[in-house]
């Protein structure tokens, strides 16, 4: 049995005094009060520039590109191949890349899936792999001092797969698992609604393969794949954390010198719709909620206008203190989650807020969404909400490059969209010099209302009469 102590007994109201003293209570007041006595926070320090570690980077004879950059104490070390292949390369067969990466994981030539396993854990670490719309990530993590033996079994299963026949039906029937799961969920179907509405037939366009496609992939497809689609020319090795340099470069060199150059990354930008386009409502009957997707194209990270742009969304639904977050959550509880975000790929981005809805506050709480939307284009915001969202996008730069992969992701993320070593060393720089009457500028150009595509994914019966001005077909 717990005992419970006694808040009157001289104990535990002792213990409490001296709690609220070490806080700044005064001893005149009562033990209750003294206990909700809060100090105000320290001021913050003046923001400072990312310095990025000292890295060295190189390219193999092969087309390979190197990047070494020595990052903090700790014993680890994270290497990412990061190969420009994915979902974009896939043409329409949807999922043959993600299809292919899980083959990779059933092991190599020489080793099976459970000793690739064994020895990385044996390094104190893992391997995974994972495919984005533009890119593949096979990424290993070890202690430092195995650095090398790293490189080596990660360059195995990239070079030298054995994409094993008898593991398809396996992976094929998970597939077919999460499939099905992924297309009963109400978020996703307005997702890929509202892909399909931006990008057309583009692969950026086609999130979900059919049940009939992921039955017809053969091992011989998955293999051509992997061979057209991997070699040196396509992929960039990230190395972050400690390691011995000289003993690292010689790894790779012995690993991925002898690799095929193959071909170059594949250009292939999306032309998505830019006139403006109601998607119809897609009908779930009895839902208690509905899912919308709201948003519009915009310019992609390359672009200069692309840091104001993520303040302006920070202000308006990217952040917990947003405006629409505090519009349609906070002050009139229609969702609980709403958010918005910009997302971007190679050459390309969008911008999109979505939430999941009460079904009876459905056109309500768009019509303040769009309210806010306005309110933004047509009213610089203050400085102080300005400094605050500034605050926060310094902050959560700074801290997304403290690790040795939050390092290799911000590496990429510069090698992806060609920004240049300036973007991480300007980025907190460029930030602070953000005025209101900018913020409001970028909102009044790339985010129009009458240009947005509208999902809305719920029950027709209870909303379809209220949103009938925000439905109407496009022109």
């Amino acid at each position: 049995m717990v005992n419970t102590p006694n808040i009157s007994s001289g104990k535990t109201a002792g213990f409490v005094l001296a709690v609220a003293l070490l806080f700044g209570a005064s001893p005149g007041t009562s033990l209750w009060a003294q206990e909700k006595v809060r100090q105000s926070p320290p001021e913050g320090g003046t923001p400072k520039d990312f310095i990025l570690p000292t890295k060295q980077h190189y390219q193999l004879p092969n087309g390979l590109k190197v990047t070494l950059v020595p990052y903090g104490s700790i014993p680890k070390v994270t290497i990412s191949a990061i190969v420009m292949a994915g979902n974009l390369n896939e043409g329409k067969d949807t999922w043959l890349a993600d299809l292919t990466a899980s083959l990779m994981e059933e092991g190599t030539s020489s080793r099976s899936a459970q000793n690739v396993a064994r020895e990385a854990a044996e390094m104190g670490g893992s391997l995974s792999i994972g495919v984005g719309l533009d890119q593949t990530f096979v990424t290993g993590q070890s202690l430092a001092e195995f650095a090398p033996d790293m490189v080596a079994l990660l360059a195995d299963v990239m070079l030298h797969p054995a994409l094993p026949a008898d593991e398809l039906e396996r992976l094929r029937r998970d597939s077919l698992r999460n499939l099905e799961v992924a297309l009963n969920d109400p978020d996703t179907m307005a997702l890929v609604a509202f892909r399909e509405a931006l990008y057309g037939d583009h692969p950026y366009g086609r999130l979900f393969p059919s049940a009939e496609q992921l039955q017809s992939y053969t091992v011989e497809q998955i293999r051509t794949f992997w061979d057209e689609n991997f070699g040196a020319q396509r992929t960039h090795v990230f190395v972050a954390g400690m390691f011995d340099s000289t003993a690292v470069s010689a790894a790779i060199e012995q690993a991925f010198g002898g690799w095929k150059s193959g071909p170059g990354p594949l250009l292939m930008p999306p032309q998505p719709a830019k006139d403006r386009q109601y998607v119809d409502l897609i009908n779930r009957n009895n839902a208690s909620q509905s899912n919308v997707y709201l948003g519009l194209v915009t310019p992609d990270p390359s672009q200069l206008d692309y840091v104001a742009l993520q303040a302006a969304n920070s202000m308006l639904g990217g952040a917990f203190s947003s405006r629409i977050t505090r519009n349609i959550r906070e002050d009139k509880g229609y969702t609980y989650s709403p958010n918005s975000a910009l997302s971007a790929r190679k050459q390309d981005a969008y911008w999109v807020q979505n939430a999941a809805i009460a079904t009876d506050d459905t056109a309500a709480a768009l019509k303040e969404v769009y309210s806010e939307i306005n309110r933004l284009r047509d009213e610089p915001p203050s400085e102080q909400e300005l400094l605050a969202t500034q605050n926060l996008m310094a902050g959560i730069f700074t801290l997304q490059n403290s690790t040795p992969q939050g390092i290799i992701n911000v590496l990429n993320y510069v090698d992806l969209h060609g920004l240049g070593d300036d973007y991480l060393s300007d980025y907190v720089s460029r930030v602070y010099a953000l005025t209101p009457a900018e913020i409001s500028r970028v909102t009044q150009e790339y985010l129009k209302p009458d240009e947005m595509t509208l999902v809305v994914v719920g029950d027709g019966a209870r909303i379809g009469e209220q949103l009938v001005p925000y439905l109407e077909p496009a022109p």
